[in-house]
C-alpha cells in the first residue's frame, strides 16, 4: 500500500514538473528571443544571446518604447483605481441596500454582458466625438470604467460581509461613506486585490478600443506598438520579443505581489 502511494506521488510530482516546464517555456523563449538577432530567433535558437542592448536601442530609436510604456502604465493605473472605486461602490449598493426595482435593474445590468463590443464600437466612437475626446487617454479610461463583471464579482463578496457589523456602525453614528471606506473596504482587501488585478489586466491588454480612438503615434499603447511591429514588411523578431517581454513584466509583478490576496479574493474570503 505504501509503495503504491509512493508511485502515485512520484507520478504526481513528475506531472507537476512537466506542466511547470510547459508553462514557463514561453517566457523563457521570450527572454532568449529578446537577446538574439532576428535571424537567430527565426531559426528557433534556445541559447541566450548577447544582442539585448542592440534590440533595446532599436526599440528606443524606432518606436520610442519608454514613451509608449509610460502611456500604457499611466492609462492602466488611473483606470484600475477609478474602475475599482466606481464598481465597488455600485456593488456595495446592490448588495447592501434594498429597493423595489433593484433585482430588475441588476438583471438588466447583467444582460448587457451579452452585448459584444463590436456592436458598441460605433456608438461609443460617436459619443466620444460629441464629447471631443477623440485621440485622448480620457476616452480609453471612460470606455470601460463601469465593468459589469467586476460589479457582479464584488457584489457576491459584499453579500457575505456581515450585516450586523454595518448596522452596529450605523447605530454608533457612522455615515455610509465612513462605513464603506473605513470598515468594509479594509475587511475586503483580498477581494479588492482580485478586482485590481482584473481591472489592470483588462486595460493593459486592451487593443481594439485604443486602435479605434487613438490616431497619433505619441499616444500609442504597448498593444498598438507591438501590433504595428508584427505587421510590418520586415519584422525584427529580436526587438519584437523584447517588446513583448517588457509588456509582460508588469502583469507578472502585479500578480506576484498580490498573489495571496488574489487567491483569497477569488475563493470568496474577505479576511
Amino acid at each position: 500500500m505504501k509503495s503504491k502511494q509512493n508511485v502515485m506521488k512520484f507520478f504526481g510530482y513528475l506531472f507537476l514538473i512537466i506542466w511547470t516546464f510547459i508553462s514557463l517555456f514561453p517566457f523563457y523563449w521570450l527572454i532568449v528571443g529578446s537577446t538574439n538577432k532576428s535571424v537567430e530567433v527565426s531559426k528557433g535558437t534556445l541559447a541566450i544571446g548577447c544582442y539585448l542592448s542592440e534590440n533595446l536601442a532599436h526599440l528606443v530609436e524606432t518606436y520610442d518604447i519608454w514613451r509608449v510604456f509610460s502611456n500604457t502604465i499611466g492609462i492602466t493605473v488611473i483606470f484600475s483605481i477609478l474602475c475599482l472605486f466606481v464598481c465597488s461602490l455600485a456593488a456595495y449598493g446592490f448588495s447592501k441596500f434594498s429597493s423595489k426595482g433593484k433585482r430588475i435593474i441588476f438583471s438588466i445590468f447583467l444582460l448587457t454582458m451579452m452585448i459584444p463590443f463590436a456592436a458598441q464600437m460605433i456608438p461609443l466612437y460617436r459619443l466620444m466625438s460629441k464629447l471631443s475626446l477623440n485621440d485622448s487617454f480620457a476616452a480609453i479610461i471612460l470606455q470601460g470604467l463601469v465593468s459589469v463583471f467586476l460589479i457582479f464579482f464584488l457584489s457576491q463578496s459584499f453579500t457575505s460581509f456581515p450585516d450586523e457589523i454595518i448596522e452596529a456602525a450605523r447605530i454608533d453614528g457612522a455615515t455610509e461613506p465612513s462605513i464603506f471606506f473605513r470598515i468594509v473596504v479594509p475587511a475586503m482587501k483580498s477581494t479588492m486585490a482580485a478586482g485590481v488585478i482584473y481591472a489592470f489586466m483588462n486595460q493593459w491588454n486592451n487593443y481594439m478600443w485604443p486602435l479605434i480612438i487613438l490616431q497619433t503615434n505619441e499616444k500609442k499603447t504597448l498593444t498598438l506598438m507591438i501590433s504595428s511591429m508584427a505587421n510590418g514588411y520586415y519584422i525584427d523578431y529580436g526587438a519584437l520579443t523584447l517588446a513583448i517581454l517588457i509588456a509582460t513584466l508588469p502583469m507578472i509583478i502585479i500578480f506576484l505581489t498580490l498573489q495571496k490576496q488574489f487567491v483569497q479574493g477569488m475563493t470568496g474570503s474577505y479576511r
